[in-house]
């Protein structure tokens, strides 16, 4: 008797579905917004001289937070606020020159409706992204974003799913739009972002990262070939630079380089090999204050590439800089 297997049980219509009824959500609040309310809500952020401060509860707490991170991130001061605690003493971080922007579906949360009388008092501009026009909430802000939703992507119109995607969705192109109007650049976006990828190729440079000072491994011209062999084992970063009485640069002698003519060289001539008749004059090199991403493309944006770097200021050799030493950054 043959036993027919059940299908696997699959998901993927299911949560593929879920997506598209967030994403309609968002399309539809793309459509419903007024236009005039979109230009009153940026030109208060843009003329905020204080902070921006989001409040919310709950789930929609949850969303305020991150609008916030994400403001902070992008060249707006942001911070979030709970109401609740705003009612016992923290609302004392809300200062003039701020601007409120408050996170509710009904607009009727009782936290959020006992703080707007100090928010007004405050004569804080308040903006509010809210799922109901007709609520305490729409009311008393300056400028109320239409956040409503049809239904909720759950299945008993209850969860907090599409109502929060599509507030995050506007906090998120508030955000955005703010950064065209402040001119950000992604110099001063990645200043925010030190620890990123990003921001690390545009601060990162290569005195940073560079070997320099006793970590610097020098020979002279004159130097015979076992020292340079020495220097090389010794620095461990697998090449020397060859630098005269001044400290200018002469040339680079790699391990490579040294371990490729000594197969060639005769026995007799060892005696003659310097680190200056071995060295590869004129290396390309590179400034200390240029970016450390710049010098890894140096390295490998070449037919032949290279590994290793002289730094040179002035004309004298400062340092060394190698591909190891750029990636391991994590740039």
């Amino acid at each position: 008797m043959q036993c027919i297997e059940p299908e696997p049980k699959t998901y993927v219509l299911q949560v593929v579905e879920l997506l598209k009824q967030e994403a309609d959500a968002i399309i539809k609040t793309a459509n419903q917004l007024q236009p005039e309310g979109i230009e009153r809500a940026v030109e208060l952020l843009a003329d905020c001289h204080g902070k921006v401060v989001l409040v919310g509860v709950g789930k929609s707490g949850i969303i305020a937070q991150k609008i916030a991170a994400t403001l902070t991130s992008t060249g707006t001061s942001a911070v979030f606020l709970h109401p609740s605690d705003a009612l016992h003493g923290d609302i004392g971080i809300v200062a003039g020159g701020d601007v409120a922007v408050i996170l509710s579906n009904s607009g009727e949360t009782d936290e959020l409706v006992a703080m707007l009388p100090y928010l007004k008092c405050r004569q804080i501009p308040i903006i509010a992204i809210v799922g109901r026009l007709r609520s305490t909430l729409a009311y008393n802000a300056d400028v109320s974003l239409n956040a409503a939703v049809d239904r909720e992507a759950c299945p008993f119109n209850l969860v907090p799913t599409s109502s929060t995607t599509v507030a995050l969705a506007i906090g998120d192109a508030l955000a955005i739009a703010l950064m065209h109007v402040k001119g950000l650049t992604p110099e001063a976006f990645a200043f925010n972002h030190p620890a990123g990828r990003l921001g690390k190729r545009l601060t990162l440079r290569v005195r940073d990262l560079m070997h320099a000072g006793a970590h610097n491994p020098v020979v002279s011209p004159e130097a015979a070939w076992i020292e340079v062999l020495s220097a090389i084992s010794e620095g461990g970063l697998g090449a020397v630079n060859v630098v005269d009485d001044l400290g200018y640069l002469v040339g680079i002698i790699t391990d490579g380089d040294l371990r490729r003519l000594l197969q060639k060289v005769k026995h007799q001539e060892l005696e003659t090999l310097t680190a200056g008749t071995i060295a590869t004059a004129n290396p390309i090199a590179i400034a200390p204050d240029i970016l450390a991403y710049h010098a890894l493309e140096l390295m490998e944006n070449r037919p032949s590439q290279i590994s290793i770097l002289p730094v040179v200021e002035e004309q004298r050799c400062i340092g060394l800089i190698r591909v190891h030493d750029i990636v391991r950054s994590g740039i």
